[in-house]
């Protein structure tokens, strides 16, 4: 049976990113840093190949993109953008600690959102509809294989979201410049929308343990992620 791919990759390194303030709509480009990681990984490891590539429009995003695929067009879609933190947006944890409704924000109450930012129902609809539409589009079309280059934020929640195996958006979490591929079934899809993540992104063999480590997580099974290139062999 015929399958798809989408490559979920996370924009290279802002300032803001290492000096851990929230970073949403504002239109920061990719640090000295950041520039210099997402090179080493494009010269050093394989990222996948996509016949269409979707950014979000903001320049960290676009930026990490053209560094990939250099010889792609860069389709933006707004619906790829990060979520908006209104008067959260540029500051820290330690910063909002006595805003009245950061706490209350963080720990997920229901109907507390951002100042002049928008809710979690909004964020989950945007992004959801955006890629559901991305997904339909390749099926009617034919497109085999799309990357989108997006924020740490989306592809969390949109693993949480549609991803086997299933696991919070925290669990998903993944370092600037990596992701997940994804493998679309036509009969999963149209069944219950659900695709499978088959390896993550850069391909390398440390992957797995070493990238999760420096963000505090356990590593995921390895018969979770698999080669997809070694299973469509078999």
């Amino acid at each position: 049976m015929k399958s798809y791919r989408i490559h979920l990759i996370r924009n290279a390194l802002t300032q803001e990113n290492l000096d851990g303030r929230y970073l949403g709509h504002t239109d920061s480009p990719l640090c000295e840093q950041g520039v210099a990681k997402l090179n080493e990984l494009v010269n050093n490891y394989k990222y996948p190949s996509a016949q269409v590539v979707f950014s979000s429009p903001l320049r960290r995003c676009t930026d990490t993109a053209r560094a990939i695929y250099p010889d792609k067009e860069i389709v933006p879609i707004e619906s790829l953008i990060e979520y908006n933190f209104g008067e959260f947006d540029g500051k820290t944890a330690e910063e909002l600690e006595k805003h009245t409704l950061f706490p209350r924000w963080l720990a997920g109450e229901e109907g507390v959102d951002p100042p002049f930012g928008e809710s979690n129902a909004q964020f989950a609809k945007r992004i959801c509809e955006g890629f559901e539409g991305i997904v339909d589009g390749m099926l009617k079309t034919g497109v085999e294989s799309v990357a989108i280059v997006t924020h740490g934020g989306i592809i969390g929640a949109l693993m949480s979201r549609y991803a086997i195996p299933e696991a919070s958006p925290h669990e998903w979490l993944t370092p600037s410049s990596c992701g997940y591929t994804l493998r679309i079934t036509p009969s999963l899809w149209m069944t219950g929308q659900k695709v499978e993540a088959v390896c993550e992104i850069p391909e390398e063999e440390h992957t797995f343990d070493y990238e999760r480590a420096m963000w505090g997580q356990e590593p995921l099974e390895d018969d979770y992620l698999y080669d997809y290139e070694d299973d469509d062999e078999n």
